[in-house]
Protein backbone atom coordinates (compact mmCIF):
# COMPACT_ATOMS: atom_id res chain seq x y z
CA UNK A 1 0.00 0.00 0.00
CA UNK A 2 0.81 3.70 -0.15
CA UNK A 3 1.97 5.88 2.58
CA UNK A 4 2.95 9.10 2.92
CA UNK A 5 6.15 9.46 4.71
CA UNK A 6 7.87 12.59 6.34
CA UNK A 7 11.19 13.28 4.32
CA UNK A 8 14.58 13.69 6.36
CA UNK A 9 15.96 16.08 3.43
CA UNK A 10 14.44 17.39 0.62
CA UNK A 11 16.65 17.90 -2.72
CA UNK A 12 16.79 21.21 -3.94
CA UNK A 13 16.03 19.99 -7.86
CA UNK A 14 12.62 19.58 -5.64
CA UNK A 15 12.39 22.93 -4.25
CA UNK A 16 13.39 24.31 -7.33
CA UNK A 17 10.92 22.10 -9.28
CA UNK A 18 7.76 21.98 -7.19
CA UNK A 19 6.82 25.82 -8.16
CA UNK A 20 7.07 24.60 -11.66
CA UNK A 21 5.69 21.33 -11.75
CA UNK A 22 2.75 23.09 -10.23
CA UNK A 23 2.60 25.52 -13.00
CA UNK A 24 2.47 23.63 -15.65
CA UNK A 25 -0.39 21.06 -14.11
CA UNK A 26 -2.51 24.57 -13.26
CA UNK A 27 -2.01 25.50 -17.59
CA UNK A 28 -2.85 22.13 -18.41
CA UNK A 29 -6.09 22.24 -16.53
CA UNK A 30 -6.82 25.11 -17.48
CA UNK A 31 -6.49 24.43 -20.81
CA UNK A 32 -8.89 22.02 -21.27
CA UNK A 33 -11.59 24.75 -19.69
CA UNK A 34 -10.30 27.51 -22.49
CA UNK A 35 -10.45 24.41 -25.22
CA UNK A 36 -14.25 23.81 -22.96
CA UNK A 37 -15.47 27.23 -23.91
CA UNK A 38 -14.46 27.15 -28.14
CA UNK A 39 -11.43 29.15 -27.65
CA UNK A 40 -8.35 28.37 -29.20
CA UNK A 41 -5.80 26.89 -26.25
CA UNK A 42 -2.43 28.88 -27.45
CA UNK A 43 -4.06 31.94 -28.95
CA UNK A 44 -6.21 32.70 -25.04
CA UNK A 45 -3.06 32.26 -23.05
CA UNK A 46 -1.28 34.03 -25.72
CA UNK A 47 -3.59 37.19 -25.05
CA UNK A 48 -3.70 36.47 -21.23
CA UNK A 49 0.14 37.26 -21.03
CA UNK A 50 0.22 40.09 -23.41
CA UNK A 51 -3.64 42.02 -21.58
CA UNK A 52 -1.11 41.54 -18.32
CA UNK A 53 2.42 42.13 -18.84
CA UNK A 54 2.75 42.63 -22.70
CA UNK A 55 2.91 46.55 -22.83
CA UNK A 56 3.19 49.53 -20.73
CA UNK A 57 -0.20 50.27 -20.20
CA UNK A 58 -0.60 46.43 -19.01
CA UNK A 59 2.28 46.55 -16.77
CA UNK A 60 1.14 49.79 -15.21
CA UNK A 61 -2.49 48.17 -14.87
CA UNK A 62 -1.24 44.66 -13.25
CA UNK A 63 1.05 46.87 -11.20
CA UNK A 64 -2.29 49.13 -9.80
CA UNK A 65 -4.09 46.16 -9.30
CA UNK A 66 -0.90 43.97 -7.45
CA UNK A 67 -0.52 47.30 -5.14
CA UNK A 68 -3.29 46.37 -2.59
CA UNK A 69 -3.41 42.67 -3.31
CA UNK A 70 0.46 43.24 -1.81
CA UNK A 71 -0.86 44.45 1.26
CA UNK A 72 -3.56 42.61 2.11
CA UNK A 73 -1.37 39.36 0.85
CA UNK A 74 1.03 40.19 3.68
CA UNK A 75 -1.61 40.66 6.31
CA UNK A 76 -2.81 37.33 5.45
CA UNK A 77 1.01 36.06 5.69
CA UNK A 78 1.93 37.39 8.47
CA UNK A 79 -0.87 36.23 10.70
CA UNK A 80 -0.55 32.86 8.71
CA UNK A 81 3.24 32.49 10.51
CA UNK A 82 1.38 32.63 13.80
CA UNK A 83 -1.28 30.34 13.22
CA UNK A 84 -3.68 33.12 13.16
CA UNK A 85 -5.80 32.59 10.48
CA UNK A 86 -7.26 36.12 9.29
CA UNK A 87 -10.22 35.44 6.90
CA UNK A 88 -10.92 39.19 7.44
CA UNK A 89 -8.90 40.96 5.82
CA UNK A 90 -11.98 42.52 3.34
CA UNK A 91 -13.37 44.28 6.00
CA UNK A 92 -10.39 45.70 7.41
CA UNK A 93 -9.70 46.64 4.27
CA UNK A 94 -12.91 48.60 4.27
CA UNK A 95 -12.88 49.70 7.70
CA UNK A 96 -9.29 51.49 6.93
CA UNK A 97 -10.91 53.06 3.51
CA UNK A 98 -13.91 54.43 5.66
CA UNK A 99 -11.29 55.49 8.29
CA UNK A 100 -9.39 57.06 5.68
CA UNK A 101 -11.88 59.00 3.99
CA UNK A 102 -13.14 60.17 7.98
CA UNK A 103 -9.79 61.85 8.35
CA UNK A 104 -9.15 62.97 4.92
CA UNK A 105 -12.44 63.28 3.04
CA UNK A 106 -13.01 66.72 5.74
CA UNK A 107 -13.42 70.20 3.82
CA UNK A 108 -13.73 73.54 4.97
CA UNK A 109 -14.52 74.30 8.40
CA UNK A 110 -15.56 70.78 9.27
CA UNK A 111 -12.34 69.36 8.43
CA UNK A 112 -9.19 69.52 10.48
CA UNK A 113 -6.71 73.08 9.85
CA UNK A 114 -3.52 71.12 9.30
CA UNK A 115 -0.65 70.87 6.68
CA UNK A 116 -1.46 67.93 3.99
CA UNK A 117 1.75 66.06 4.88
CA UNK A 118 0.71 65.66 8.47
CA UNK A 119 -3.33 64.92 7.27
CA UNK A 120 -1.86 62.39 5.17
CA UNK A 121 -0.08 60.91 8.04
CA UNK A 122 -3.09 60.87 10.20
CA UNK A 123 -5.31 58.81 7.75
CA UNK A 124 -2.73 56.04 7.05
CA UNK A 125 -2.17 55.83 11.08
CA UNK A 126 -6.42 56.13 11.44
CA UNK A 127 -6.48 53.40 8.67
CA UNK A 128 -4.01 51.67 9.94
CA UNK A 129 -5.59 51.79 12.90
CA UNK A 130 -9.16 50.75 12.42
CA UNK A 131 -7.59 47.68 10.81
CA UNK A 132 -5.82 46.83 13.77
CA UNK A 133 -8.49 47.06 15.96
CA UNK A 134 -10.79 45.18 14.06
CA UNK A 135 -8.68 42.26 14.10
CA UNK A 136 -7.58 42.60 17.67
CA UNK A 137 -11.03 41.06 18.65
CA UNK A 138 -11.09 37.70 17.15
CA UNK A 139 -7.54 37.56 18.12
CA UNK A 140 -8.63 38.28 22.05
CA UNK A 141 -11.40 35.95 21.64
CA UNK A 142 -9.10 33.07 20.33
CA UNK A 143 -6.74 33.97 23.04
CA UNK A 144 -8.88 34.51 25.92
CA UNK A 145 -11.91 31.86 24.81
CA UNK A 146 -10.50 29.58 22.53
CA UNK A 147 -12.76 31.00 19.99
CA UNK A 148 -12.01 29.75 16.88
CA UNK A 149 -11.38 33.06 14.57
CA UNK A 150 -11.93 31.86 11.25
CA UNK A 151 -15.23 31.96 12.03
CA UNK A 152 -15.33 35.37 13.53
CA UNK A 153 -12.80 36.77 11.32
CA UNK A 154 -15.31 36.22 8.28
CA UNK A 155 -18.38 36.89 10.00
CA UNK A 156 -17.00 40.23 10.62
CA UNK A 157 -15.94 41.30 6.71
CA UNK A 158 -20.26 40.93 6.71
CA UNK A 159 -20.62 42.93 9.59
CA UNK A 160 -18.00 45.97 8.30
CA UNK A 161 -19.87 45.88 4.77
CA UNK A 162 -23.73 46.63 6.45
CA UNK A 163 -21.69 49.28 8.57
CA UNK A 164 -20.08 50.82 5.59
CA UNK A 165 -23.08 50.78 3.37
CA UNK A 166 -24.84 52.24 6.42
CA UNK A 167 -22.18 55.26 6.49
CA UNK A 168 -22.68 55.42 2.25
CA UNK A 169 -26.14 56.25 3.16
CA UNK A 170 -25.91 58.17 6.16
CA UNK A 171 -23.05 60.65 7.41
CA UNK A 172 -20.86 60.41 5.29
CA UNK A 173 -22.38 60.13 2.23
CA UNK A 174 -21.83 62.42 -0.86
CA UNK A 175 -24.52 64.85 -1.53
CA UNK A 176 -23.21 65.50 -4.84
CA UNK A 177 -23.56 61.65 -6.07
CA UNK A 178 -26.61 62.13 -6.80
CA UNK A 179 -28.43 59.37 -4.78
CA UNK A 180 -25.19 57.09 -5.65
CA UNK A 181 -23.68 55.57 -2.11
CA UNK A 182 -20.67 56.66 -2.29
CA UNK A 183 -18.59 58.68 0.32
CA UNK A 184 -17.01 62.07 0.58
CA UNK A 185 -13.74 62.33 -1.76
CA UNK A 186 -10.58 62.94 -0.35
CA UNK A 187 -8.77 66.41 -0.42
CA UNK A 188 -7.39 66.77 -3.67
CA UNK A 189 -3.93 67.42 -1.52
CA UNK A 190 -4.38 63.68 -0.19
CA UNK A 191 -4.23 61.50 -3.75
CA UNK A 192 -1.19 59.77 -3.78
CA UNK A 193 0.85 60.54 -6.64
CA UNK A 194 1.41 58.61 -9.95
CA UNK A 195 4.46 56.84 -10.58
CA UNK A 196 4.26 56.75 -14.58
CA UNK A 197 2.71 59.25 -16.76
CA UNK A 198 -0.36 58.90 -18.36
CA UNK A 199 -1.15 55.41 -15.91
CA UNK A 200 -3.17 54.81 -12.73
CA UNK A 201 0.46 53.02 -11.11
CA UNK A 202 0.55 55.17 -7.74
CA UNK A 203 3.00 55.80 -5.18
CA UNK A 204 1.44 53.32 -3.06
CA UNK A 205 3.11 50.84 -4.98
CA UNK A 206 6.62 51.98 -2.97
CA UNK A 207 4.61 51.66 0.49
CA UNK A 208 3.38 47.81 -0.95
CA UNK A 209 7.27 47.48 -1.58
CA UNK A 210 8.45 49.05 1.62
CA UNK A 211 5.78 47.06 3.77
CA UNK A 212 6.92 43.55 2.01
CA UNK A 213 10.66 44.48 3.04
CA UNK A 214 9.24 45.84 6.68
CA UNK A 215 8.05 42.15 7.61
CA UNK A 216 10.65 40.09 6.10
CA UNK A 217 12.98 42.04 8.50
CA UNK A 218 10.48 41.62 11.21
CA UNK A 219 10.13 38.33 11.10
CA UNK A 220 14.00 37.30 10.20
CA UNK A 221 16.02 39.57 12.44
CA UNK A 222 14.25 40.61 15.59
CA UNK A 223 12.90 38.88 18.65
CA UNK A 224 9.07 39.29 17.99
CA UNK A 225 10.12 37.38 14.79
CA UNK A 226 11.41 35.04 16.42
CA UNK A 227 8.30 34.51 18.69
CA UNK A 228 5.76 34.68 15.56
CA UNK A 229 7.86 31.40 13.76
CA UNK A 230 8.15 29.91 17.14
CA UNK A 231 4.46 30.14 18.25
CA UNK A 232 3.36 29.01 14.50
CA UNK A 233 5.34 26.11 14.20
CA UNK A 234 4.20 24.66 17.68
CA UNK A 235 2.21 27.30 20.35
CA UNK A 236 2.77 24.10 23.02
CA UNK A 237 6.24 24.06 23.00
CA UNK A 238 6.59 27.41 22.57
CA UNK A 239 4.61 28.29 25.88
CA UNK A 240 6.97 25.40 27.02
CA UNK A 241 9.74 27.65 26.22
CA UNK A 242 8.65 30.72 28.04
CA UNK A 243 6.81 32.34 25.30
CA UNK A 244 4.20 34.90 25.68
CA UNK A 245 1.52 32.89 23.40
CA UNK A 246 -1.32 34.67 23.58
CA UNK A 247 0.38 38.24 23.60
CA UNK A 248 2.44 37.24 20.39
CA UNK A 249 -1.02 36.60 19.20
CA UNK A 250 -2.43 39.75 20.02
CA UNK A 251 0.70 41.50 18.55
CA UNK A 252 0.40 39.83 15.37
CA UNK A 253 -3.26 40.91 15.14
CA UNK A 254 -2.29 44.50 15.61
CA UNK A 255 0.18 44.11 12.59
CA UNK A 256 -1.89 41.83 10.16
CA UNK A 257 -4.76 44.29 10.58
CA UNK A 258 -3.27 47.18 10.10
CA UNK A 259 -1.22 46.20 6.92
CA UNK A 260 -5.07 45.14 5.43
CA UNK A 261 -6.45 48.54 6.73
CA UNK A 262 -3.15 50.44 5.33
CA UNK A 263 -4.55 48.36 1.48
CA UNK A 264 -7.79 50.10 2.02
CA UNK A 265 -6.66 53.56 2.44
CA UNK A 266 -3.95 53.27 -0.29
CA UNK A 267 -7.15 52.07 -2.36
CA UNK A 268 -8.76 55.10 -2.32
CA UNK A 269 -6.02 58.01 -1.78
CA UNK A 270 -4.32 56.45 -5.27
CA UNK A 271 -7.02 55.10 -7.19
CA UNK A 272 -10.39 55.36 -6.36
CA UNK A 273 -11.12 58.70 -4.39
CA UNK A 274 -13.71 57.83 -2.18
CA UNK A 275 -15.47 54.23 -0.71
CA UNK A 276 -17.88 52.57 -2.44
CA UNK A 277 -19.28 49.11 -1.59
CA UNK A 278 -17.96 47.62 -4.84
CA UNK A 279 -14.35 49.36 -4.30
CA UNK A 280 -12.72 45.61 -3.52
CA UNK A 281 -13.40 43.16 -5.97
CA UNK A 282 -12.16 40.77 -3.29
CA UNK A 283 -8.77 41.66 -2.49
CA UNK A 284 -9.46 40.61 1.38
CA UNK A 285 -10.01 37.61 -0.02
CA UNK A 286 -7.30 37.16 -3.01
CA UNK A 287 -4.58 38.16 -0.21
CA UNK A 288 -5.12 34.66 1.34
CA UNK A 289 -4.21 33.24 -2.00
CA UNK A 290 -1.47 35.17 -2.30
CA UNK A 291 -0.04 34.32 0.50
CA UNK A 292 -0.61 30.56 0.19
CA UNK A 293 1.04 31.12 -3.21
CA UNK A 294 4.05 32.95 -1.72
CA UNK A 295 4.67 30.16 1.29
CA UNK A 296 3.96 33.01 3.84
CA UNK A 297 7.36 34.56 2.58
CA UNK A 298 7.00 38.07 2.59
CA UNK A 299 8.92 38.90 -0.10
CA UNK A 300 7.49 36.27 -2.36
CA UNK A 301 4.44 37.98 -2.09
CA UNK A 302 5.44 40.53 -4.13
CA UNK A 303 6.10 38.46 -6.71
CA UNK A 304 2.60 36.15 -5.86
CA UNK A 305 0.58 39.48 -6.21
CA UNK A 306 1.86 40.65 -9.79
CA UNK A 307 1.19 36.88 -11.06
CA UNK A 308 -2.31 37.09 -9.65
CA UNK A 309 -3.12 40.44 -11.03
CA UNK A 310 -1.62 39.90 -14.32
CA UNK A 311 -3.60 36.84 -14.93
CA UNK A 312 -7.08 38.93 -13.80
CA UNK A 313 -5.78 41.80 -16.07
CA UNK A 314 -5.11 39.35 -18.43
CA UNK A 315 -8.27 37.60 -18.19
CA UNK A 316 -10.12 40.67 -19.48
CA UNK A 317 -8.42 41.03 -22.29
CA UNK A 318 -8.68 37.77 -23.33
CA UNK A 319 -12.11 37.72 -22.84
CA UNK A 320 -12.87 40.61 -25.71
CA UNK A 321 -10.80 39.13 -27.85
CA UNK A 322 -11.84 35.25 -28.34
CA UNK A 323 -15.02 35.25 -25.46
CA UNK A 324 -13.39 33.07 -22.93
CA UNK A 325 -15.47 34.28 -19.41
CA UNK A 326 -13.41 36.10 -17.62
CA UNK A 327 -13.67 34.03 -14.49
CA UNK A 328 -11.24 31.80 -16.00
CA UNK A 329 -9.01 34.33 -13.84
CA UNK A 330 -10.27 33.18 -10.86
CA UNK A 331 -9.81 29.57 -11.96
CA UNK A 332 -6.26 29.66 -12.73
CA UNK A 333 -5.76 31.43 -9.57
CA UNK A 334 -7.80 28.75 -7.37
CA UNK A 335 -6.23 26.00 -9.52
CA UNK A 336 -2.21 27.42 -9.29
CA UNK A 337 -3.35 27.46 -5.22
CA UNK A 338 -4.04 23.87 -4.76
CA UNK A 339 -1.71 22.63 -7.24
CA UNK A 340 0.98 25.04 -4.86
CA UNK A 341 -0.47 23.60 -1.79
CA UNK A 342 -0.03 19.82 -3.39
CA UNK A 343 3.63 20.84 -4.54
CA UNK A 344 4.55 22.10 -1.29
CA UNK A 345 3.41 19.05 0.53
CA UNK A 346 5.39 16.54 -1.51
CA UNK A 347 8.80 18.89 -0.57
CA UNK A 348 7.88 17.84 2.99
CA UNK A 349 6.69 14.37 2.82
CA UNK A 350 6.94 11.77 -0.30
CA UNK A 351 5.15 8.30 -0.74
CA UNK A 352 6.54 5.28 0.00
CA UNK A 353 5.40 1.82 -1.32
CA UNK A 354 4.42 -0.52 1.72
Amino acid sequence: MLRLEARENTPRALLLGAPLLAIVFTLAVSSGLVAWAGAPVGEAYALLLAGGFGSRFAWTETLTRATPLIFTGLAAALAFRAKLYNIGAEGQLYLGALAAVAVGGLHGGSGFDAPPALLAVAMMATAAAAGAALLLVPAFLKSRFAVDEVVTTLLLNFIVLLFVGAMLDGPMKDPGAMGWPQSVALQDALQLGKLVERSRVHTGLLGALAAAAVVWALLRFTVLGFRIRAVGSGARAAAFAGMPVGAVSLQVALLSGALAGLAGAVEVAGRAGYVTLDMSPGYGYSGIVIAMLAGLHPLGVVAAAVFVAGILVGADSMSRAVGVPTYIADVIVAVSLIAMLVATMFTQLRLRWR
